[in-house]
């Protein structure tokens, strides 16, 4: 008869075995407790998001202190349903000493103040962030080649005023053409607007209007803006394109969104260059504040006028055949009011 059987022939000790005794494999992903309570971090350091590269953040820590660097941030994994976007303020934890092969860990996003967004195409609902507490959008247009588009620039001004930005408008490329009529179609606008003299860039003009304030620079892929930042920031070079001759197109060159300081004050984001810049994230009621000078004369209009070209009475309408309204403008106006009614149908 084997011990196996109970009798009192078992191994020395095994009479003493217990539960207890049993080794128990540990969690693979350690022993601790999960909890929803998450660590305040107040040892976090604040920093500014300069660009944003496949899940990778450049963070500039420090500023403005004899001790300012920049440093490479990866986000806590509490944000990861939050996008961060160039020009975000974030708190940082980890390694924050930016030498090479650290890596800090971004805690939190601090309240935007203004959030430039745009969506693929009108039909798409969802919205794309592009950059976070600018107070100043430029648009760069190029006189020709490529050919401005009205149309683009008043989605541009949709955006800026849905966000709170204002805008402003550098006009390149005057050698090749007049901006004039261009120009005509915002001659309602309270917008500054600067041009390049022959064969120079405007930075001269642009470096006081840029002081004190954070500018997002956006544009049709070839109009120069990329050129524009790399004269507004020597050292930058940024990568710049040609038009193609045969569609008059430009080439997409730059591929980020980047926040450099102005030597002369403040901070400039260069943008990618689109071709396109939807707005299916804009509520349709806020359209009329990217056009403040239709807005003064439809305040006239009967209640519930929804400005479209068959709204019975309306003001808009009447200004244009007195001759007080452009009729480009208010086209562009129902334009987009038309593309946004779309959406909710």
């Amino acid at each position: 008869m084997s011990w196996l059987d109970g009798d009192d022939d078992e191994p020395d000790g095994f009479d003493a075995w217990d539960e207890s005794d049993v080794r128990v494999r540990p969690n693979p992903k350690g022993n601790r407790p999960r909890t929803k309570v998450r660590p305040a971090h107040e040892d976090a350091v604040e920093g500014r998001v300069l660009s944003v590269d496949r899940g990778r953040y450049t963070v500039l820590v420090d500023a403005d202190t004899p001790g300012e660097h920049t440093a490479t941030a990866t986000r806590a994994r509490e944000l990861r349903d939050q996008a961060i976007v160039t020009n975000d303020r974030v708190d940082l934890v980890g390694d924050v000493s930016g030498e090479p092969g650290t890596l800090a860990r971004i805690v939190r996003i601090r309240p935007r103040t203004t959030l430039l967004r745009r969506s693929a195409d009108d039909s798409d609902a969802v919205e794309r962030v592009i950059v976070a507490n600018a107070d100043q959008l430029m648009i760069v247009v190029a006189a020709a080649n490529p050919e401005p588009r009205p149309r683009l620039v008043d989605r541009y001004l949709v955006a800026a005023y849905d966000a709170g930005i204002q805008p402003l408008m550098v006009i390149t490329k005057t050698d090749l053409a007049d901006p004039e009529p261009f120009l005509a179609n915002f001659a309602g606008l309270d917008i500054p607007v600067v041009r390049s003299a022959q064969g120079a860039w405007p930075v001269d003009e642009l470096t006081p209007l840029l002081a004190g304030h954070t500018t997002v620079a956006v544009g049709h892929s070839g109009v120069g803006k990329s050129t524009l930042v790399n004269e507004l920031v020597p050292g930058t070079d940024r990568a710049t394109g040609v038009v193609n001759a045969v569609t008059g197109r430009g080439r997409h060159t730059s591929s980020s969104t980047v926040s450099l300081r102005v030597p002369t004050g403040g901070w400039i984001i260069d943008t990618p260059g689109v071709r396109s810049f939807g707005l299916g994230h804009v509520d349709p009621a806020n359209v009329m504040r990217g056009f403040p000078d239709l807005a003064a004369v439809a305040e006239d209009c009967p209640r519930g006028c929804t400005h479209a070209a068959d709204a019975p009475d309306c003001a808009l309408d009447e200004a244009v055949e007195r001759g007080e309204l452009d009729p480009a403008r208010v086209d562009s106006l129902r334009r987009l009011l038309a593309s946004l009614a779309r959406l909710e149908a």
